[in-house]
């Protein structure tokens, strides 16, 4: 990776000193390094079509965060014994809106990752269409074999301080990997207790108290959506493909099931531990079971579905012939050696519901081979559009139906792939969804920052 990096850095000429910064002032920090890198790349024709956006120093200014947060978050467990975690929110960028991103917990999360994460939610946010800036937060806690208790008083002690930063005109966080139903209801009924108000601070919410139907769905609908447009640009569709799903989580599980509907046949899924392959293809209410009502580990498929098989450990997945991947686990879960063996096996079509699921390596063969690719911050925002339609409604005590909330997801997703096709197109790249997702992402953006003056 850091040779490829290395290699970029030689393509740029006017961004060059912007990521030069970038890596000096945030040493140690290589996803961060990563996301920035494979934006400017792909921004070098903006920055020469646009002097005057250079000279305002928008780019400077787009991959420094306005805000970092880091604070203590102390709980005490069911034994009594005093824990302490760290907690981050990092507050990118609030040209266009509001600042707008999930909570992790997970015990990989530290400011690399979350600085990684809010960078490429300025972008994706700005692709919907919706009035949402860019941001991220999240802790080292690990809620995996805690009690509720645990987790609500862990929950507690984070929203104590996240509360002052945050606001439904400031900063609406949502879930993400580890903050489920359960964690976002426990941190908005600490908010709505410090701060004696009722309001639409949190997306992700339960629907007796404000949340939308479909925000579960979203980001693996979305994905599928995506995808589909995708396709049938290039005439086709995901009827009769074999499909390959990382994951198990709520995006994982809801791209199985709208890929199943749309014709396709989803033969493996993972989990932290390894993965299951079933040739007569998943079944999603077993999956549903396990990981929603019991919590458990995906090795219990096998107890559902006898003739699948459980592998251990979780790069296996890709070797598993398909002719469709959507990894939508966690970040670099493909590398490059992944990535040749499903050209090896005939994978043409990759569409990425993790974010930054896939490494620069990885991506590099997809894109040589002719694959079409669907970059993360395209094609998994489903989830965040969502969360900004529950915005609305909550603006407007109101709620729409699960087929409402769905037909505009669906239209955001249709018309995020129609942008950022137009966008590649236009600047020389076509069929270079990568650099379209960037490019039309970003102008919104720039032209924001430009129109709110330097100071801003």
């Amino acid at each position: 990776m850091k040779e490829l990096q290395q290699e970029n850095k030689e393509c740029l000429t006017v961004l060059k000193p912007v990521l030069d910064a970038v890596i000096k002032r945030n040493p140690n920090e290589p996803e961060f390094h990563q996301a920035v890198t494979e934006v400017l790349e792909t921004l070098e024709p903006v920055a020469e079509k646009h002097p005057e956006w250079v000279a305002a120093g928008i780019f400077d200014r787009i991959v420094e965060p306005e805000r970092q947060i880091i604070f203590r978050v102390p709980w005490v467990d069911d034994k009594g014994k005093v824990q302490v975690n760290r907690g981050f929110r990092v507050q990118f960028n609030s040209a266009i809106g509001p600042y707008k991103g999930g909570i992790r917990l997970h015990p990989s999360v530290n400011i690399s990752i979350m600085k990684f994460l809010g960078f490429e939610q300025i972008f994706k946010n700005s692709l919907t269409g919706l009035p949402i800036g860019g941001g991220k937060g999240g802790s080292d806690f690990d809620p995996k074999g805690k009690s509720d208790g645990e987790v609500m008083r862990f929950c507690q002690s984070f929203m104590t301080e996240l509360a002052k930063h945050i606001g439904a005109d400031t900063d609406v966080p949502a879930g993400d990997i580890g903050t489920g139903a359960r964690e976002i209801g426990y941190m908005f009924g600490q908010y709505k207790r410090l701060r004696n108000e009722f309001t639409g601070v949190l997306t992700g919410k339960g629907l007796e108290w404000g949340g939308s139907l479909a925000r579960t769905q979203a980001t693996g609908y979305g994905l599928c959506y995506f995808m589909e447009a995708a396709m049938n640009d290039h005439g086709d569709s995901f009827k009769g493909k074999t499909v390959v799903v990382s994951g198990s989580g709520n995006v994982a599980t809801y791209a199985v099931e709208k890929a199943t509907q749309l014709g396709a046949k989803v033969v493996a899924m993972s989990d932290s531990g390894g993965y299951v392959y079933d040739a007569e293809g998943i079944d999603l209410k077993a999956i549903k079971e396990i990981k929603e009502v019991k919590r458990a580990r995906i090795s219990e498929y096998v107890n559902y579905r006898p003739n699948a098989v459980y592998t251990p450990g979780c790069k296996g997945i890709w070797t598993i012939k398909c002719d469709v991947a959507l990894p939508c686990a966690t970040q670099n879960e493909i590398d490059g050696e992944s990535a040749q063996i499903l050209i090896d096996n005939g994978c043409r079509i990759v569409g990425e519901g993790a974010n930054m699921p896939s490494t620069p390596e990885a991506i590099a063969i997809f894109q040589s081979n002719g694959a079409l690719f669907g970059p993360a911050k395209a094609a998994n925002a489903g989830g965040v559009a969502t969360s900004a339609l529950e915005m609305s409604q909550n603006s407007m005590r109101y709620s729409w139906t699960f087929d409402e909330v769905d037909n505009k997801l669906h239209d955001i997703m249709v018309n995020i792939y129609k942008n950022i096709s137009k966008a590649a197109a236009d600047y020389g790249m076509k069929g270079n969804l990568v650099a379209g997702a960037n490019i039309a992402g970003f102008e919104k953006v720039a032209k924001a920052m430009y129109a709110q003056g330097i100071a801003y």
